[in-house]
Formats: C-alpha cells, sequence, structure tokens
C-alpha cells in the first residue's frame, strides 16, 4: 500500500505540470479516426537551386542494406523487418530515418538508397508501425525531399508515398509532446509543403509555418539556447534552423517573407553564439541533460553549413559568459574551461531529457577533458538509464542518496529541483559564478545546496554549502574522463596525470578526505567506458561546508 501511495504521489508530482493541451491532445489522439493518406500526388515546385548537406554526419548504411546506428551493426535481412522487436526502440527510429540519405558521400551509396526508399513503401503500409510515427515521419520526409532536392532521382511511387506521409503526419502532430517532436513535426510540413505544389500543399506549407512561428518565439530562448537546455538538442534544433534557411533560398517565392518575418537567420546565429558558449576546447558539446556525440554535428562543422547559407560565425567566447535565459556559465582562465550547470531541468511541461544534474559541472584543462558528467549511452527503460539520469551519475552533492530532482522511469520529472539567483563576476584575475537550488527541500531540516566556483590560471576551487538542519550524508563527485592517464593518493587527496603530460593535484577541505571509486562514462549512445570518480562524504548536522582545489 505504501509503495503504490509513493508511485500514485510520484505521478501527480509529474502530471500537475501538463499543460491542458498536452491532455486533451493526448486523450483526442486514443478517439480520432486514423488520418486519411490516400489521394492525388501534389505536382512538384520548381526549386531555384540544389540541396547541400551539412557535412559532418557519418554514413549509417555501411552495405546495401546494412545499419549501424548507436554502435551496434545489424543486416535488414536478418531482422524479422523494419519493426524486429528485438532490437531497441531508437535503433528502430535510427533505421526509419534514413540518414544516412545525406550524410557525408551520400551520393556514392545512391543505388542503396533507391533500393531501401522502393523496400521500405512496400514493407510499410500506411500507418503500421515505428516508421509512421509522427516524429519518424518527420524526420524522413525531411530526409527525402532535401536527398532530391540533392539529386536522389525519387519515382512516381516514392513521391506519392511521400504525399501519404505527409498527409499521415498532419493529421498526427504531437501537440501531447510538444518541444522538439512539434518542432520537427512543423519543420516537415514546411519541407513538404515548398516541395509540393498545389492547394493541398499551401495547406501543409501555412500549418507548417504556423507551428513554426510560435515554436521558434517559445523554444529558442534570448540568450540563443533551446530550451529543452541539452546541448545535443540544441545543436539538432540548430541544424534544423539552418536546414530552413537552406530551403528558403531555394523555394524564395514560397518562403521568403516567412524566413523573414520569423527572423531564420538571426536566430540561427544566436543558437550558433550558444553552442560556441557549450563546447569544449575540444570542440565537441558539454554533457548536461540527456546529451552525447554523434548525434548531432558538432560547432565547427554547424558554423561552416551556416557561413554556406550565409550567417556569419560567432565570436570565441569571453572568459565569463553568463548564459542567463538558459541558466550555464562559462568560466575560462589560463588553461582551465569550467562549465557551470545552474539551470533548471527544463520546460516543466516536457523535462523529458532533464537529468537530476543541478549545480553540476565540466572542467577542461589545456583543451583536454579532467571532469566530465555521465552522458548519455540508452533511453531504453530500465537501471541503467535511471543510472545516467541520477545526481549520482554527475558532478555535484547527492544529499541522502537522493536525487536532486526526481526523474523517473525513461522521460519522467517529478519533483523538480529550483535553482535560486545566478551571480558572476571577473575579479582579481578570477572568474566566479555562484548558484543554489532547493531540490533537497523535501527532506528533514529543507536542506539548500549552493556553490560557489572560481577558476584563476593556477586552479579550479568549488566551494559546496549545504544549509538547512538536521543531520545529513552529503556525497560530492568529480567523475573523471578516461583518458586522464594516472590517478594517485597523495596525504591530502590525489595527483592527476593529463594526457599532454601536466600534473593536477585534488585537495579537499570539510570532508572525510577524497576517495576513488569506479564510474562510466558514455560518450555516444551504446557506448560505456569504466573510469575513475573523485569522490568526498561527510555525514553530521548542517551546514555543511566543502571545499574542493584542482590546481595544476
Amino acid at each position: 500500500m505504501r509503495a503504490s501511495l509513493s508511485k500514485a504521489g510520484r505521478l501527480l508530482r509529474t502530471v500537475r505540470y501538463l499543460r491542458p493541451g498536452q491532455i486533451s491532445d493526448r486523450v483526442g489522439r486514443r478517439l480520432r479516426a486514423a488520418p486519411k493518406v490516400g489521394g492525388a500526388t501534389p505536382p512538384l515546385r520548381a526549386a531555384a537551386a540544389g540541396w547541400t548537406p551539412c557535412a559532418g554526419r557519418p554514413p549509417s548504411l555501411v552495405g546495401p542494406s546494412r545499419f549501424r546506428f548507436l554502435a551496434r551493426e545489424a543486416g535488414l535481412d536478418a531482422l524479422t523487418g523494419w519493426n524486429d522487436a528485438s532490437m531497441p526502440k531508437l535503433w528502430l527510429y535510427n533505421l526509419h530515418y534514413f540518414d544516412d540519405l545525406v550524410a557525408d558521400e551520400a551520393p556514392a551509396r545512391r543505388a542503396w538508397h533507391l533500393a531501401l526508399v522502393d523496400r521500405w513503401i512496400d514493407d510499410n503500409p500506411p500507418l503500421a508501425g515505428n516508421g509512421w510515427e509522427p516524429y519518424t515521419l518527420s524526420r524522413r520526409i525531411v530526409n527525402w525531399i532535401a536527398a532530391a532536392l540533392a539529386g536522389l532521382p525519387l519515382d512516381a511511387k516514392a513521391l506519392d508515398s511521400l504525399a501519404r506521409q505527409t498527409r499521415a503526419l498532419a493529421g498526427s502532430l504531437e501537440f501531447h509532446l510538444l518541444g522538439n517532436h512539434l518542432f520537427a513535426n512543423a519543420k516537415a510540413l514546411i519541407f513538404a509543403g515548398a516541395y509540393f505544389s498545389g492547394p493541398e500543399a499551401e495547406r501543409w506549407l501555412n500549418a507548417g509555418l504556423a507551428i513554426m512561428a510560435r515554436e521558434l518565439d517559445e523554444q529558442v530562448l534570448a540568450d540563443g539556447g533551446h530550451f529543452e537546455l541539452s546541448p545535443m538538442y540544441h545543436a539538432l534544433i540548430l541544424e534544423d534552423v539552418i536546414d530552413l534557411v537552406q530551403l528558403a533560398a531555394i523555394y524564395p517565392d514560397a518562403l521568403g517573407r516567412a524566413a523573414a518575418d520569423q527572423d531564420w537567420q538571426g536566430r540561427a546565429a544566436r543558437m550558433i553564439a550558444w553552442l560556441a558558449a557549450m563546447s569544449h576546447p575540444d570542440g565537441e558539446i558539454a554533457f548536461f541533460n540527456d546529451a552525447a556525440l554523434g548525434q548531432a554535428r558538432n560547432l565547427a562543422q554547424l558554423s561552416a553549413y551556416a557561413g554556406r547559407v550565409g550567417i556569419a560565425a560567432p565570436a570565441s567566447p569571453p572568459a565569463l559568459a553568463h548564459l542567463a535565459d538558459s541558466g550555464y556559465v562559462r568560466l575560462q582562465e589560463g588553461p582551465w574551461c569550467v562549465f557551470f550547470d545552474a539551470a533548471p531541468v527544463g520546460p516543466d511541461y516536457i523535462p523529458g531529457h532533464a537529468h537530476a544534474d543541478t549545480l553540476s559541472l565540466e572542467i577542461s584543462l589545456a583543451g583536454a577533458r579532467l571532469v566530465t558528467n555521465t552522458g548519455t549511452s540508452t533511453y531504453a527503460p530500465g537501471p541503467e538509464r535511471e543510472a545516467e539520469r541520477a545526481t549520482s551519475a554527475h558532478a555535484t552533492v547527492e544529499l541522502d542518496g537522493a536525487n536532486s530532482s526526481e526523474v523517473w522511469a525513461s522521460f519522467r520529472v517529478g519533483r523538480r529541483a529550483r535553482p535560486g539567483a545566478v551571480t558572476t563576476k571577473v575579479a582579481d584575475g578570477a572568474v566566479h559564478a555562484h548558484g543554489g537550488h532547493d531540490g533537497y527541500r523535501f527532506l528533514a531540516g529543507s536542506p539548500l545546496h549552493a556553490r560557489d566556483v572560481k577558476v584563476t590560471a593556477g586552479a579550479v576551487r568549488i566551494v559546496d554549502r549545504i544549509e538547512g538542519g538536521g543531520r545529513h550524508a552529503a556525497v560530492g563527485r568529480f567523475p573523471l574522463h578516461p583518458d586522464v592517464d594516472r590517478v594517485e593518493q597523495t596525504d591530502g587527496g590525489f595527483r592527476l596525470a593529463m594526457p599532454d603530460g601536466r600534473v593536477v593535484t585534488v585537495a579537499v577541505k570539510g570532508a572525510d578526505g577524497l576517495a576513488i571509486e569506479p564510474g562510466h562514462y558514455a560518450p555516444e549512445f551504446g557506448i560505456c567506458r569504466p573510469r575513475p570518480v573523485l569522490v568526498w562524504r561527510v555525514t553530521r548536522d548542517l551546514p555543511i561546508e566543502v571545499t574542493v582545489e584542482f590546481l595544476a
């Protein structure tokens, strides 16, 4: 009974944040008749130019019908079909996206692509299977159209299927999910509405543009960040916006005015600047919330793509970059680069890609990663997904074994940590940031966690304070990147050897010493690497204050 009440309470703490429209659309989807997908294929609109994909997407088609997604390779002929239940759901989604049509060196695989398009149509009847879900429809519609504009000769059968897919999408838009899913839906309607012509295509185009206008205003924050606060999804949405800019140049009569009114170029420029601030010196994203390498193009690739469509590359981030609307802070001094997460978990009504990582940080030294959050290896429900979203998988403080935000299932969040005001300053050769959160307020004594970060040319100092009442067990973790060459214990802490030979000394004050515990690093979906985690522990009455310093 107690367990049932606990689950019911968690569910209530989750659904209370949903928008009424999300609930009504979820109910409506069960009651609505299936969309009608038949009809004549609309004629094509004249294109003013061809399509040039963003470079940097590695091929996923490694044979005529053999695919590699999420570090797992399989042949379509060895599966029970496009919806083989023995394969992970996300792997199957990737199978239906057809991203390889716009991957690097795609023209060399053109014969394979045409055969697979034809096979997909034959094997996937309308409205059946993963390939007809709205998000997979959205990704595939865009990829087929972009590939066609790049020279892939789609025949009448494929064009008829494209129209059917767009009708299915138009009748199943994801208003129950919103966020990046609805954004992808709108983009696909715009692509189809611009690619085809005639009254039906105009309806698709106008519907997509109307949704895009609303979603851009909501999803792209004033500082340029995407509101789900995942650097990976930010990069994906940024590529989407640049794609729209390119599409407007191909169909200026259909899209020129909307591109100007919705400021697609200006938004893309701000988003590139945000990505620059949230990319490590190695050029890849920091791992906050759901984030992994290989899913989105990196800063250099997206900057080059933007440059091709007339969007200027951003200036280098300043020593102290406070992304105030997002809640992130980048601090640089000397060889150090630190990323500090004082952000909310995401929009209250769509926190599905959130982790319990409030006040976590990542550190690079001389261009090499030193401290990193765990990353994301899977979306599949189970212990691994739960562990990677947990506070214990991040470089922050865990109290009484609890998560700072109540992450559960694969994409659910109940109770949420609320960050306080963030302050930053540059003074006396150092950059500073301060933030706090109330995610442990449900514990006895209503504890509050605050963290100060100070970066000088010689050191990074982190001070954690837990205030409130009662006796509590606090654990601070600093997961090390697996490429840290050597970890040696000293009398006062640890000595770390970096790949370039630099030595970092780590010392702690206010805790019961430092220890090393095993952890794992998930830099890509499907990949987990072992790595050491620096850990401090202390159990006593509040307040608790612990200082950790990294010196090089």
